[in-house]
Order: structure tokens, then sequence, then C-alpha cells
């Protein structure tokens, strides 16, 4: 079985990735450490007809949630007709007042989309979050499919799948369709950010440079990339990874070293685009999820191709007692959290905690939502040369440029916990490769 080729190099390739420095970095106690993000050989396989309809339903979402984020900061149109509350918008911690009347180049907020889905083991597909402040995670998959060509060409032989080796094409793209007129640039907060690895990768593979603030300078309502030697260059496109808050000192937080001062006004003035947009934060706050299919419905007229899982918003009366009656059941996530922090699972608390939680709940209702818990199917992975299942989700990326393309792979995160549902880096997880089988 070829198979078995690529299942027996599996540490060889983990080995790999450790020798290239592939890893991710968390901050632990005040302290940064990097870790590797453990890769299993057994791939995801999603067939060709299954894949059509997520590329349908996730070039819709994304559609709808950059018309969302486009009316927000404009007409406000969907908070005018009650569509959405404006305690959603306002009270959202990624809600920019700053960005108030503009819209980036070409209309678009979000050009790159990270749509985190499980698949249930009734077989929907269910969308968990919508990650819209450049999300990372594309390099993983990319590097690993090329180590495992070439440990077992074989099996790539024996199966028609589509090349994942495109993203940076993808990428690039998306770059060129908004550049304002110089040099992509993609900035990076330096080597102790937790995705400086795939920064400097997608510098690589896009032929972007890969700069940190102290290189880019603002002249003259422009932005200028400037060498080691002086030289300076206009920069039309910019995708970063510093957060919106520590982006521009002399806009957002003063006291913030690793931003370029005024490069909010260049882009505000349309000189330079940021990939993604300012402001984007607003969009996928986990309070907002609640009204994406609404979204949809709304802008474009069209019922949602993908679903959300059951979701309650305690804001409402109504949810908050179904949430009450039905605590034990369900999945409590802060909205202001990320990668796996915040979740709670009402069954495993203690009754006091259950207590402290409850009374948190009726003090902030905004700042939860509950969800029924998926039993989302588990794949096979290897440990310790035994095969065992593990809970696992997918990552999709979203490409918005001059046109929406959903990316043929993807970042399948698993966990090593046999009792937990949470696959992020962060909390321990690991990852595999995405085959999307094509015709």
């Amino acid at each position: 079985m070829q198979e078995l080729d690529l299942y027996e190099r599996a540490d060889v390739i983990n080995e790999l990735l450790a020798r290239y420095g592939v890893k991710f970095g968390i901050y632990k106690n005040n302290q940064f450490k990097e870790q590797l993000f453990p890769f299993d050989a057994i791939p995801r396989v999603i067939q060709a007809d299954e894949f059509a309809v997520l590329e349908k339903g996730l070039k819709q979402r994304v559609n709808a949630l950059n018309l969302f984020l486009k009316d927000i900061y404009t007409d406000k149109k969907i908070v005018r007709d009650k569509v959405v509350p404006e305690d959603f918008i306002y009270a959202s911690s990624g809600y920019l007042a700053q960005c108030e009347g503009f819209v980036p180049p070409k209309g678009i907020f979000s050009h790159i989309s990270g749509i985190d889905l499980v698949k249930g083991k009734d077989g929907v597909w269910y969308i968990l979050e919508d990650n819209l402040r450049v999300p990372s995670g594309a390099s993983y998959p990319m590097i690993a499919r090329g180590l495992c060509r070439r440990s077992a060409p074989a099996v790539f032989q024996k199966y028609k799948l589509a090349d994942n080796r495109n993203y940076a094409m993808l990428l690039k793209e998306t770059m060129d369709a908004v550049n304002t007129g110089g040099l992509n640039v993609i900035l990076t907060p330096g080597r102790y950010n937790s995705a400086y690895f795939e920064h400097s990768y997608l510098a690589e593979q896009t032929g972007a440079k890969l700069v940190n603030g102290s290189e880019l300078i603002v002249e003259n309502d422009r932005l200028y990339y400037v060498d080691y030697s002086g030289k300076k260059e206009q920069v039309g496109a910019v995708y970063r990874r510093i957060s919106d808050d520590y982006l521009d000192p002399m806009n957002f937080r003063p006291e913030s070293l690793i931003g370029i001062p005024h490069i909010f006004d260049v882009f505000r003035k349309g000189h330079v685009a940021l990939v993604n947009a300012p402001g984007n934060g607003v969009a996928d706050d986990k309070g907002i999820y609640y009204f994406v299919p609404k979204m949809i419905k709304y802008y474009l007229g069209e019922e949602p191709i993908l679903h959300n899982a059951p979701t309650y918003l305690p804001f409402y009366e109504e949810d908050k007692k179904y949430v009450l009656e039905h605590f034990d059941s369900l999945v409590l996530k802060d909205v202001a959290e990320a990668g796996g922090y915040g979740v709670v699972f009402g069954s495993k608390m203690t009754k006091e905690q259950k207590q402290q939680f409850l009374a948190m709940l009726e003090k902030e209702p905004r700042r939860f939502i509950a969800q029924e818990v998926i039993d989302f199917e588990d794949l096979d992975i290897l440990d310790h040369g035994e095969i065992v299942p593990r809970k696992a989700d997918l990552r999709a990326f979203v490409l918005s440029g001059d046109e929406t393309k959903v990316w043929k792979s993807g970042l399948t995160r698993f966990s090593r916990n046999p009792d937990s549902f949470i696959v992020n880096s962060s909390q321990g997880g690991g990852f595999k490769d995405t085959w999307v089988l094509s015709q």
C-alpha cells in the first residue's frame, strides 16, 4: 500500500519541519516560547463535489461580510433596518471609529478570510467562526505538502489532487488587485510574533518584501520602504500581521513601538492598501457571527448555503431563557477571546463555577454567545504508531481581489487530547494536509 510510505515517513517529515523552523510562538506567563506544530501524515480527504458546495458557500459568506463592513462604516443600512442591533456594532472591541466614512481600494475590507468549519457526524458542514483580521495558517499545509511529495512521490501519482502550491499566487494576485502603485510588502512585528515563520515564508513565495516597522516611513502622504543603503521605494500594498491597536502610534496606541507613524493617514487617503483593512474586527466578533445568515439574505437576497452552528444570544431574552434552561448541554464563548481561549462547556463546570458564570451572563449578556455542542466527525491520526480518532476542524482560506476565490486546500487542525474538542495550535493541537480531490 503506497500510503504506508507516507505514514512511515511522518517522523522524518516532522524532523524536517523542525529543521526548517516551521514553528509558531506563544506567550505564556509573560515569556515567549516557540514550539512545533505537530504534523500528522494521514490527510483529510474532501471529494470534488463536496468541495464545490463548500467553495460556493464560502464565497457567498465572504462577499456578504465584505458588504457588511462597507455598510457599517458608511451608510449603516443594516442597523437602520434593525437587522443587526447597534449594540453589536459600537460595543464591539473590533469596531474602529477612525474608519468611519472610508472605503478601502476596490471596496474590499477582508482580502484574506479564514473561515473555520467542522463536519458533523450528520455529514453537514457547520461554520464555527469567521476570522477576518489576517488569519494565519496557510503556510503549514503548503510546506507539508511539498515535503510529503518528496517523501512519498508514488502516493501523489496515484491520486488526482488539487495542487495547493498556488496559494502564494492567489495571495500575490489579491495584493496586486488592490495595490495603489508600488511594492507589495509583508509587515511583521519580528521573529517574536506567533506567525513569524509564515510571514517570511509567504514573502519568499510571493516575491514581496519582508519588512519591519523601522523600514517603512511616511513622507508627503505616501508610504516608502527604505533599504539598508537608504534607497526609498513607494509601497502600494501592505500585508500586515500587526493588530489595529499597534499599527499606527499617531492614530491608535501611542506607546506602540512596532507600528508606522501616519500609515493610517496614508491608508485613509487611498494611497496604500492594507491587507486586511483596519476595523475588520467588527465583523468577526463572535456576537456578529449570529447575524451572518441574516446578512447573506439582506445583502445578496440569497439563502445561506453553509450553516452556522445553532447559536443563541443571551442579549435577547428569549435566547437567554433557552440558555438558562439548557445550560449543561451548551458551549459558552466569550466574544472577545480567540485561539480557543474563553470557551467553556456548561457540562464541565462545578456548581460554584456555574453560579459565577451565570452572574456574569446576567450582568454582561452582550459578552457571550452559546452554541449547541456539535458532535463533529473524528479523523484518524497516527499516535505513536497507532491509528486513533481525534476531533478536527478545517480552516478554509478565501481571497478577495478582483474576484473572490477559495484556495483548494486548507488547514486541518486536530486535538491531540482524546477528550478535547479544542484544536487550536496554542492549545496543543496538531495539523494535517487537506486533500481536495480533482474531478
